[in-house]
């Protein structure tokens, strides 16, 4: 399967990146923050997981450790590569239909934020065609100033430092992103294009995909948990 280059997209550092600009050894480096607990309280004990966009694993192992049964999804076969303890499929999100469903599906990453309104709408349809009777999907949305606190900086507890150093409005609601991570022997950097959405016209996209947003499950409304409609 050939990889879809992202318009836009670009990384710089060593080791592989994919097209969409994402270096797979930064992301095998980036630790776990409290993502999986917050899906762990959002979602049934020992439930079926589908993940969306699971990169290395950075997700997937704290989740199939906290007894989740997960099947992680990619495009990237080099980070396919990185994930253990998990079913893995190599896939556009937008394109998948593995003919089944499960208890809870996860959209994370700010993945909903793509510039794509198309492939937008293929993410959240993919997320209704695999979510079960009486499922749910949790999304990671972008938080509100994250794309008017410009430029930030922010010093993790691991040791390196990682800088969102543009935002730029080039046309039609999206935003050009630029990105550094220093560590001390490595730096890399990520060029990626998003769209921004208010909460308005967050709900308003999930509506368009036959899903309304149940609850907000964090405080900034970060993270919340969709249900399909009219099932």
């Amino acid at each position: 399967m050939e990889l879809r280059t992202r318009a836009g997209h670009k990384g710089t550092g060593p080791g592989a990146i994919t097209p969409d600009g994402c270096a797979v050894e930064l992301y095998a480096r980036l630790p776990v923050g409290e993502e999986p607990d917050i899906v762990r309280a959002a979602a049934p004990a020992g439930a079926t997981l589908l993940e969306l966009g699971s990169g290395v694993g950075r997700m997937t192992h704290p989740l199939v450790q906290r007894g989740f049964a997960v099947t992680a999804v990619d495009e990237s076969a080099d980070m396919l590569e990185r994930v253990r303890g998990a079913r893995t499929i190599r896939s556009p999100i937008e394109d998948l239909d593995l003919g089944e469903t499960f208890d809870v599906v996860l959209l994370a990453s700010f993945l909903v934020h793509t510039a794509d309104v198309e492939v937008r709408r293929g993410l959240l349809r993919t997320c209704v065609r695999h979510v079960a009777d009486g499922g749910r999907v949790l999304i990671q949305r972008e938080g509100e100033e994250y794309h008017t606190r410009i430029p930030r900086e922010r010093r993790d507890p691991c040791g390196f430092t990682v800088r969102i150093t543009a935002s730029d409005p080039i046309g039609d609601g999206v935003h050009a992103v630029h990105a550094e991570y220093e560590f001390p022997d490595q730096t890399w950097t990520q060029t990626f294009r998003a769209r921004p959405l208010t909460k308005e016209q967050f709900e308003l996209a999930l509506t368009e995909a036959g899903l309304r947003a149940d609850r907000y499950l964090t405080q900034d409304r970060i993270w919340v948990r969709a249900v399909p409609v009219g099932r």
